[in-house]
């Protein structure tokens, strides 16, 4: 914030009170998300069984 205030920007405290610290560069202005999924080894996991218990 300091640098937008150093650049002649009006950046109110209220405004800055309200910034999220998590990182939004894969929001674009579309309203369209991207995001860069890890390469998992092994693939996907198999489905659970419909028939089995929560036990099993």
């Amino acid at each position: 914030m300091n640098q937008l205030r150093a650049d002649g920007f009006d950046v109110r405290d209220e405004d800055i009170a309200r910034l999220s610290p998590f990182v939004r560069h894969h929001i674009n202005v579309l309203g369209r998300y991207s995001f860069q999924l890890p390469d998992l080894s092994g693939g996907l996991r198999p489905l659970r069984d419909k028939h089995a218990t929560d036990d099993e």
